[in-house]
């Protein structure tokens, strides 16, 4: 996407990849973000694991509480997206995947 490629992302992309831990993490990005948005990223990132795991639509949304269109955007992002969630899930501990 070239209209996230300009050096204003390009820096705050690079000030997020140079925080040292969790909390400084926390502490950013509730400076730089609302709470719902917060959670939002946060809710859209538990559904891509869980679709990963093949749960199916009906059940994600009634374990997080997500819309179906919600569910569906994330699916198509993991399907024809750039693999930014397949790259973060792959990140995470598989102990802190199954706590969803």
């Amino acid at each position: 996407m070239d209209h996230l490629q300009t050096e204003s992302i390009k820096r705050l992309f690079e000030a997020i990849l140079r925080l040292e831990s969790v909390e400084e993490c926390r502490c950013f990005f509730e400076d730089i973000c609302t709470i719902k948005e917060i959670k939002d990223m946060a809710q859209r990132l538990d559904v891509a694991i869980l679709l990963e795991n093949k749960m199916n639509y009906q059940d994600i949304s009634a374990k997080t509480k997500v819309s179906s269109a919600t569910i569906s955007r994330v699916n198509r992002c993991l399907t024809y997206g750039n693999g930014g969630y397949k790259s973060a899930i792959d990140k995470i501990p598989a102990k802190d995947k199954e706590n969803i």
